[in-house]
């Protein structure tokens, strides 16, 4: 694992936990970014799976069996406590398959197949493997600008919207940015450059000042996928920075690099406990509130992180005897 991903995986969970935080800061403006933290997570995502080397049915077991478990277990206990309301068959279906209770889980599943598709694709041009991914990411934001142009309703700002079906270009465009990353460190070692620390402040703050700006003045919603285009410009620049400190992330503080690592194993149960517990422990004023809903999230995640390792190690020991059986059958 490349020390810069755990960097990222954590950077990710704390800021998508922190613009669930309207209702806990004195200043609902702090609580913002989700969207950033989102493109990074699938970022990470597109980097991790890049070296693909199995088929797709056993690979896409495998995402399956990492991401479910955990969304089964969350889910049939909020059920259980009251927080989400299943009275039907059909909303147990739509809690525990799809699209569940989390844009993320409805929107990976999808991207997964895709993603895997455009890297076979990529391995199968007869181009150099950067030039095979930057094509298939030029198509897609090609798509990506013409359904916006003569499909998309650009009467309102809304592009940033989780649920929208557009949103899904844009993470899928995260994850192609991670695999060109992974394999432009193939290639050499990304270098620290200046223009990267230049570039993440000014795309920063024209991503952001636009977005605040598109909240409050309906005129310009004719322009809001050039916000898209800045975050992805963003996320290009965080992506490049954070590799080229990989090495030096290894001199971070013992204690405080075990904090971020475990941040990050625990990145995914962070994002599935925490829609139900916000409002729930928001309690007292500015900072306790903080303090005992993060604590809260943190615990309650670890937890459901035990129990889910616990549940793989048992599925992995089933597939082996199962295995073993059929070898023994076939003797």
């Amino acid at each position: 694992m490349y020390e810069f991903i755990v960097l990222l995986r954590a950077l990710a969970a704390i800021v998508i936990t922190n613009a669930h935080y309207e209702e806990i800061y004195p200043i609902s403006i702090i609580a913002n970014g989700g969207l950033l933290g989102d493109v990074i997570f699938f970022a990470v995502s597109g980097f991790c799976l890049y070296n693909i080397k199995i088929s797709f049915i056993k690979w896409y077991k495998k995402r399956i069996l990492r991401i479910y478990p955990a969304v089964w277990i969350i889910t049939i206990v909020y059920i259980g406590l009251g927080f989400y309301k299943a009275n039907t068959i059909g909303e147990i279906i739509r809690l525990l398959i799809y699209p569940t209770y989390y844009h993320f889980v409805a929107s990976i599943i999808i991207l997964y197949v895709i993603y895997y598709i455009m890297i076979y694709i990529a391995t199968k041009l007869d181009l150099e493997m950067i030039k095979a991914l930057r094509m298939i990411l030029g198509c897609v934001l090609t798509i990506h600008c013409l359904l916006y142009i003569f499909v998309y309703d650009k009467s309102y700002y809304h592009i940033d919207s989780v649920y929208e079906p557009m949103i899904r270009f844009l993470f899928l465009e995260a994850m192609l940015l991670g695999a060109i990353v992974h394999e432009k460190m193939n290639r050499h070692k990304i270098e620290l450059k200046y223009g990267y620390i230049v570039g993440i402040v000014i795309t920063f703050v024209i991503y952001f000042g636009f977005k605040i700006a598109l909240t409050r003045n309906n005129t310009i919603a004719l322009y809001q996928i050039l916000n898209q285009a800045v975050l992805l410009l963003l996320l290009r620049f965080i992506l490049l920075l954070t590799a080229s400190f990989e090495e030096k992330i290894r001199d971070i503080p013992e204690k405080i690099y075990c904090c971020i690592q475990y941040l990050s194993k625990i990145t995914l149960e962070i994002y599935l406990v925490q829609y139900a517990l916000i409002p729930r422990l928001n309690i007292g004023i500015f900072p306790i509130n903080f303090i005992s809903v993060s604590v809260g999230i943190v615990l309650v995640a670890s937890i459901l992180h035990f129990v889910v390792g616990k549940i793989q190690i048992l599925i992995n020991h089933c597939g082996k005897v199962i295995c073993v059986k059929k070898m023994e059958w076939r003797k």
